[in-house]
């Protein structure tokens, strides 16, 4: 077999067409993934409408990916073929810039993204360097691996990296694809965990993921009733809006900070005299390495924290997609691909 089923966009804002590729073969330090799952995620949104800067197209989309090691290039040692891995957002770097001369590869300053530096995981196979390899414990599924290695790895490492101790209260701001699994993180690492949405329809399913207490920001004070719980030492926030971030920021106990992982166009408004008296902070955070993404899932196979899904086929890719901008997925969207 020399051709190989994938979606790909073959312009900005085109859309997702269902093609035969040429199966890729993995270069020097490079080993080719047959994909199984990958996770439909918003930041694919960034390929399909092209606005990433330097995009070249066509392009697959695809940073959530899962499936075994099909062939390993020249130069590979330590990965052999039928080993379960995952590539998440961090695609690979560079090794030689400042940020990686100091460990920071995640913010790699030449550092690539699969779906947007190469072909990414809405197909059959994909090739991807050595450094973004993550190994996928036995007893995760492939299906719930996907989207851990994007959602699950920036939540989960904002609040490890949080300062936040056993006991604190923690919030969760927003129970979407981001907020669902951050309130299972939350809850798992001994947080008193908050779970904050609009309205009462979720909060039956934020005391299911395991939150404590719940706040319906449609009918009450947010900043109010995290203050009567004596304040918050982390605000995670999930949601795409700042003004819902604004608006929790007066709920930030002494030394709370606010961590930002939902990306808003609207700016957040801080209270400075609230800020210095409280020694508040905020914060954002990006995803993480691939040993980060190892983490998450050896974490999620010992404590039970899962994504709650939907499933496509590959060939269903653009309703797939469809569904996830739409918001109405409950909460992560994933490509069954074999």
């Amino acid at each position: 077999m020399s051709k190989m089923k994938a979606v790909q966009v073959e312009a900005p804002g085109g859309p997702l067409k269902l093609v035969e590729l040429d199966i890729p073969q993995p270069g020097h330090g490079q080993v080719r993934i047959k994909i199984h799952a990958c996770g439909i995620c918003h930041s694919d949104s960034l390929t399909k409408e092209g606005q990433w800067p330097g995009l070249q197209f066509p392009r697959v989309p695809g940073h959530e990916i899962a499936g075994v090691v099909d062939a390993v290039g020249d130069g590979v040692e330590g990965w052999s073929v039928g080993r379960r891995v995952g590539v998440g957002w961090h695609g690979g770097h560079c090794g030689q810039c400042s940020r990686c001369r100091k460990g920071d590869f995640v913010l790699c300053e030449k550092g690539q993204v699969p779906g947007i530096s190469y072909n990414g995981g809405y197909a059959e196979f994909v090739v991807a360097p050595v450094e973004a390899l993550a190994s996928i414990p036995d007893d995760l599924s492939d299906v719930d691996a996907a989207p851990l290695l994007c959602a699950g790895i920036t939540t989960f490492n904002a609040l490890r990296n949080s300062g936040a101790r056993a006991g604190e209260v923690v919030a969760i701001l927003g129970i979407g694809g981001l907020g669902h699994l951050g309130v299972q993180f939350a809850r798992k690492m001994g947080f008193d965990t908050v779970a904050i949405a609009r309205g009462q329809d979720k909060a039956e399913l934020a005391k299911q993921l395991g939150a404590n207490h719940y706040i319906d920001s449609k009918t009450q004070n947010v900043a109010d009733e995290l203050n009567k719980l004596g304040g918050a030492r982390i605000i995670l926030a999930t949601v795409t809006s700042g003004k819902a971030m604004s608006a929790a920021i007066g709920g930030l106990g002494v030394n709370g900070k606010l961590i930002m992982v939902g990306i808003s166009e609207e700016p957040v408004e801080v209270p400075i005299a609230q800020f210095i008296m409280g020694r508040h902070s905020i914060q954002g955070w990006p995803s993480g390495t691939s040993a980060d993404s190892e983490d998450t899932l050896s974490f999620s196979a010992l404590s039970g924290v899962k994504p709650m899904i939907e499933e496509f086929p590959l060939e269903q890719a653009a309703q797939a997609y469809d569904r996830m901008m739409s918001g109405a997925a409950r909460f992560r969207v994933v490509l069954k691909v074999a």
